[in-house]
């Protein structure tokens, strides 16, 4: 059974920069597109980015700029790296392999105006 941990989340400031990480047990890592969604309050879960086995990124049209994914398989682990933090950024960011369809369990990001 896969697991997926999200950390690096918190309270920042407006204008401020996270690194999310997500670390994922198990042997599949490394041959699963692994993606970055979040839920504001009170709004449907959204695609962030997703990112191939061979890292090759890919971006949510609103989501182009300040976010930047990327993995290190040799640590079972996908990154999100968000800079210029706004309010509207406030949610938990969830990670997800696609190849097994598992979630982790969420990490929370509060950005204070």
């Amino acid at each position: 059974q896969v697991q997926l941990v999200e950390s690096g989340g918190g309270l920042v400031q407006a204008g401020g920069s996270l690194s999310l990480s997500c670390t994922a047990s198990g042997r599949a890592f490394s041959i699963s597109a692994m993606a970055w969604y979040r839920q504001a309050p009170g709004k449907e879960r959204e695609l962030v980015a997703t990112i191939t086995s061979g890292g090759n990124p890919n971006y949510a049209d609103s989501m182009k700029g300040r976010f930047t994914i990327s993995r290190d398989n040799a640590k079972n682990t996908v990154y999100l790296q968000v800079n210029n933090l706004k309010p509207e950024d406030t949610a938990v960011y969830y990670c997800k392999n696609l190849l097994l369809n598992s979630w982790g369990q969420g990490t929370q990001v509060t950005v204070s105006s």
